[in-house]
This record gives C-alpha cells, structure tokens and sequence, in this order.
C-alpha cells in the first residue's frame, strides 16, 4: 500500500511540472506575437499616393521668378538693361498680327532658333475655334502674347468705351483662350492716346511701339530684301526694338533675320525678362 502511494505522488508531480512547462512555453508565445505585432506597427509609413508625389516634385522644383532684366525705354522704345552686368547688345523681336496666316510657323522657326519674341494678337485673328487653337499651340511653345486690339482700329478716332472695348475686351479673350492676360499692349499704328495709356496701366501691361521695321514697305516684301534690311538698317542699335508682321516674306526671312543679326554680335532678348508694370 505505502508502495502503491509513491506511485501515485509520482505521477502527480510529474503532470503539475508538464503543466507548468505547457504555461511557460504559452507564455512565451504570447510575449514573442507581442513583440512581432510591435514590430510589425513600427514599420515604414505607406509610399503617398503618385498625386501626392507629383505634387511634392513640383513644390520642391518650383523656381522663384526671375528678376526683370530690362524695361522699356518711352523715349524711343528700345530695351535698356536694369545693371551693367546685363547685355545691352541686344534686340528684341515682336511679331504683329497674330495669329493670321504665318504665325505657328513662324514661332517653330523662331523656337528651332533658340528665340524668344513677343506675338500681338488681333481679335479678329482667333474668332475660331482653329484659330484659338493655333494661338493655344503658341503660347505652349512658350511665346508671351501681346494685345494690339481686337480689330486693330486707329484708338485716335475712336471715343474711350470704343477703345476700351478694343483692349479689355481683347485681354478677356486671350485670358479665355490660353489662360492668362497679355502683358505687352501695342496700338495699331504706335497710335496712342491718353485712355490707352490709361487702360495699359490698369490692365498691368508693358506699353510699347518698335525703333525700326520694313515689312509692310512695297520695296522689301520678298525674302532678300526684308533679310539685309533688317540686318542693316541704319537704326540697328542696342536695345533695339525690332517689328515684324505675320506676312509670308516676314516668314520667309525670319531665319536669316535671326542669324544676320547674331553674326552682327547682337544677342536676342527674352521678353519675359522685361519688367512688368507695377
């Protein structure tokens, strides 16, 4: 019987230390998933999502905008430089009537060229849905548009709301087409008048008219002619302030303009590096 007791204590003690064992081995598992599930919440966040991305790329490659390197003199409308350490053998080239029939062309040229110019616009020119396209296609090439009225009336015969319907109404429509206003304004035939320079100055455009051009001159409508002209003319000096026309000679000697020009030592300015009006 005592034996038979011993026994029995035996087998007690052995399944309270398997019982034991089973615990601690639960335990720890329990403390190793808790530690994994730690782990797990201390990874990496989730990658945004590729807008978001996008949209840091464009913050963080966005650049100040450059400060204006010239203005434009009214005394004889060249382009002065701001600091001695501008180029003043420089010219600028602007292109009126825009966009008629020459004009897309004419920017791919001038872009192949590695030339920035101004384009006037008339508001008869994009009454179209193809012809708001052509001058989208423009301003995607990265050429400034220019105001020079919707239908390129003399503003001298013209009563202040005609005039006004002629600039206002024409930056309305630009702005509408490409997605923002002209900052240049020109009156047809340099003819300004005391309520242009009132609604220039209202609308925060540069006003300008141009030192020299030829091409509406019966004697240089041909590609030759217009090239050495232009090239050298008597009034070819620094800062001069260069007009063009979309007609088909002017696109024709565009490309010789621009090289003539260049072998002469004169470097073409960018328009958007002249100051806005404050």
């Amino acid at each position: 019987m005592k034996h038979l007791l011993c026994i029995l204590a035996a087998v007690c003690l052995l399944a309270a230390c398997s019982s034991d064992q089973t615990g601690n081995q639960a335990a720890k598992h329990e403390i190793a998933d808790k530690q994994d599930e730690g782990q797990k919440s201390d990874k990496a966040p989730e990658e945004p999502a590729p807008e978001e991305k996008e949209k840091e790329s464009a913050e963080t490659e966005a650049e100040p905008e450059a400060l204006p390197e010239y203005k434009i003199n009214p005394a004889n409308w060249t382009i002065e430089p701001l600091s001695a350490n501008i180029n003043a053998k420089t010219v600028l080239i602007t292109i009126d009537d825009a966009p008629d029939k020459h004009s897309l062309e004419m920017a791919h040229t001038l872009k192949n060229l590695g030339v920035n110019a101004i384009f006037f616009v008339n508001g008869h020119f994009i009454d179209s849905d193809e012809e708001k396209k052509t001058l989208i296609d423009i301003h995607n090439l990265g050429f400034p548009i220019g105001n020079h009225t919707m239908t390129h009336a003399n503003l001298k015969d013209l009563s202040p709301e005609e005039q006004r319907n002629e600039i206002v109404r024409l930056n309305d429509l630009v702005e509408a087409t490409i997605g923002e206003r002209p900052r240049f304004f020109r009156a047809p035939f340099g003819s300004n008048t005391d309520e242009s320079r009132k609604l220039a100055k209202e609308e925060k455009m540069v006003l300008m008219n141009w030192t020299y051009g030829y091409d509406w001159e019966k004697a240089y409508q041909s590609k030759d002619a217009l090239t050495d002209i232009m090239v050298h003319s008597p009034f070819l000096t620094d800062g001069a302030n260069l007009l063009m026309h979309d007609r088909k000679w002017t696109n024709e000697a565009l490309k010789g303009i621009v090289e003539g020009l260049r072998a002469k030592g004169y470097e073409i300015a960018d328009p958007h590096s002249i100051g806005k009006i404050s």
